[in-house]
């Protein structure tokens, strides 16, 4: 098994995760290779919560140019973990 830190990479900061929030939804950038079972325990692990349901997107690199040159942002993995009822709220989003 994967190391959880290793599954969960950063949380995604935007609008519209802001908004999600009030619904106990969580948006992280996770590891590509990782399945939905995977995240819920690495998130149950690290933040010691009640995960409900993972929901996930497969996100394609854009595809950026420097003068003439073209080259392509790597593909990247999303994920939405909404929380339990009765699960705690996750501390890093406290305060924001």
């Amino acid at each position: 098994m994967k190391n959880a830190h290793d599954i969960i990479i950063k949380p995604i900061i935007t609008e519209r995760s802001m908004d999600d929030m009030a619904d106990k939804k969580y948006t992280f950038k996770v590891d590509k290779r990782a399945n939905k079972v995977e995240i819920k325990k690495a998130m149950e692990e690290i933040f010691n919560v009640k995960v409900l349901k993972v929901n996930t997107m497969n996100m394609v690199g854009k595809v950026k140019r420097m003068g003439r040159y073209e080259g392509k942002r790597p593909d990247w993995k999303k994920a939405i973990i909404q929380l339990t009822e009765d699960s705690k709220e996750i501390e890093f989003f406290e305060g924001m």
